[in-house]
């Protein structure tokens, strides 16, 4: 019987520890960020790069832009990057950002803090999330047409078509890592979609933390932890406050989540545990 009994608590245990990540708040700036919507860390320079939309999401208005934010939560310059529209994802290549902007694709000296060019692309309406592989190959996510376009060498060809909800990418090895709504997709070299999990509400964000595992934000204001197997955890819940929970960044050395909070105009630092 004490066979049993010990074999069951090990079961037991192993199931709570993978059900044991959680989240601890660690600061939130004040109100000043003009709809913050994706947060992109830089861990050498201390600092977050979050871009700014400025009064609606979806206007052509110029007052966009991108801010600079200290990773103690400290507003360095909201103005850092200036003349945008709406832009939303962020990712980088060595010293170049690219942003997210409605219809382009702003291409930005990080060292310089100027804007080099912009690269337009045709029928697009809504660029959302944005990422960048190891070869320097751009994927940018348009949610209204429900597509994923490719840009090598300032060049724009569509990758993907009809992907429902189509929201946040991430670049990962020779594969794509898809927010089509609900679900987390990956497809490979040859484009072959497959389901990695099914989520509750649609998506945002989507950030790895190694193992295979990601952490995966619903703009409504929820926050999951998504094993390899599909499974999730609930991190966080802020939809009762009408918080967002925006394009996240994600320090992996740290284990620290940087949440944009869109409406509520700050972003929020979480330590993963």
């Amino acid at each position: 019987m004490n066979k049993y009994l010990f074999l069951a608590f090990l079961i037991g245990s192993s199931i709570q520890l993978k059900a044991q990540h959680s989240l601890t708040k660690l600061w939130e700036t004040d109100t000043v960020v003009n709809l913050p919507e994706s947060v992109l860390p830089d861990a050498k320079a201390k600092l977050l790069y979050t871009s700014v939309m400025g009064n609606n999401p979806n206007d052509k208005d110029g007052i966009g832009g991108v801010a600079k934010i200290g990773m103690d939560g400290k507003v360095i310059d909201l103005n850092w990057i200036q003349g945008l529209n709406a832009p939303k994802g962020l990712t980088r290549y060595g010293n170049t950002m690219y942003a997210a902007d409605l219809t382009d694709v702003v291409v930005i000296d990080i060292a310089k803090g100027k804007v080099l060019r912009k690269i337009p692309i045709e029928g697009t309406k809504f660029l959302n999330d944005i990422t960048v592989s190891s070869k320097g190959i751009v994927y940018v996510s348009d949610s209204k047409t429900k597509r994923i376009y490719e840009i090598q060498n300032d060049v724009p060809v569509l990758y993907l078509d009809s992907i429902a909800g189509v929201n946040g990418l991430k670049a990962i090895g020779e594969d794509l890592y898809i927010v089509g709504g609900r679900h987390i997709l990956k497809a490979d070299p040859s484009k072959k979609l497959t389901k990695i999990a099914e989520l509750p509400y649609g998506g945002d964000g989507l950030e790895p933390v190694g193992n295979g595992d990601f952490l995966f934000t619903c703009w409504a204001g929820y926050v999951y932890y998504v094993h390899a197997d599909g499974k999730y955890e609930l991190l966080l819940d802020t939809h009762q406050e009408k918080k967002n929970t925006a394009d996240l960044g994600y320090d992996p050395i740290k284990r620290i989540l940087y949440i944009p909070t869109f409406w509520k105009k700050s972003v929020m630092a979480y330590q993963l545990k």
